[in-house]
This record gives structure tokens, sequence and C-alpha cells, in this order.
């Protein structure tokens, strides 16, 4: 199999255990795979930091929260089936967001980008 169905198996999986409260958001957004420039990936990211800060809104309103919880099943599903997120899907989160806030990879390399971003240059 290659990489990036491997990462795309794993984001799916956190993606559904968040959803479904086995794992915290913020744990599921810090185990996805580093460095990754996968736009499918991207936009999971997007969607699950999302959910995390609409956690307000999801008390109050029961249909947003269905709405939401179907939106990332959905992402989750097409992940697992290693296939690309709809044009649409990535097209709404990089309206906003140049690139996802992925962790990078603890190493070198990983620590030199994560200085960059925190001085913004990257």
């Amino acid at each position: 199999m290659d990489i990036e169905k491997e990462e795309r198996l794993l984001v799916s999986e956190l993606v559904k255990k968040a959803l479904l409260g086995y794992i915290p958001v913020r744990e599921a957004l810090l185990r996805f795979p580093p460095d990754t420039k996968d736009k499918s990936i991207h936009a999971a990211f997007h969607a699950l930091v999302h959910l995390e800060a609409d956690e307000d809104l999801r008390k109050r309103d029961i249909d947003y929260r269905e709405e939401q919880d179907e939106y990332l099943a959905l992402i989750s599903e097409i992940l697992a089936s290693g296939e690309d997120l709809p044009d649409n899907i990535i097209r709404n989160y990089e309206k906003y967001y140049k690139e996802a806030d992925i962790p990078h990879a603890k190493n070198a390399s990983g620590n030199i980008k994560s200085f960059f971003r925190f001085l913004n240059l990257e």
C-alpha cells in the first residue's frame, strides 16, 4: 500500500474516533501524518478543527450537530476508501486557509519548520 493511502486510512480512523468521542479532537489533530501535502488530509484537519471550535454551537443546535457529524462521517468514509475528497470540500477550506497547521515531524527538519511557522515565515 502506498504512503498516501496509509495516511488517509490513519486520518479516517482519527476522524472517526474523535467524532465518536473515543479520543479528544486535539489528540486526533496531533496524530495526523506530519508534513503531509495531501489536500484531502488538510481538509479533514480543518473539518476536525471546526468540530472542536463549534462545541458550544453543537450543544445548542441539534440540527447543526447532526449535519456536522454526517459531514465528518462522509469525510472519514471517503478517506477510508483511499479516494480524494471532492474538490468542493477541499476548495471550501482553501478559501480561508493556505495550508493546514498539521504538526511537523519530530526531527531537526521538523523543528526548523515549526520555528519558521512560529515566526509566520512558512
